[in-house]
């Protein structure tokens, strides 16, 4: 039996293997996510906002958020075209 650690994503438990990686706790968790992980749409970060590598192993109690990997001009309200 291998051993499971409670972590966390987008604030919801989820228990994987130790040996998981953040890509696949987040498959594990929703394989939508990690495919738009995958083509680089999204990206993981910890529960500071930094970006996590997806083969960072994971750790008990670690907290991965899912969000937009890139920001778009139409999106920064401090955008200047000039």
């Amino acid at each position: 039996m291998s051993e499971t650690v409670r972590i966390y994503i987008n604030s919801k438990p989820l228990d994987v293997e130790a040996t998981a990686t953040a890509l696949e706790a987040v498959a594990a968790w929703d394989e939508t996510q990690a495919a738009a992980i995958r083509s680089g749409e999204r990206m993981i970060t910890d529960s500071r906002g930094i970006q996590t590598a997806n083969e960072t192993v994971v750790h008990n109690g670690a907290i991965f958020r899912i969000v937009r990997a890139r920001q778009t001009a139409g999106d920064d309200l401090d955008y200047d075209s000039l």
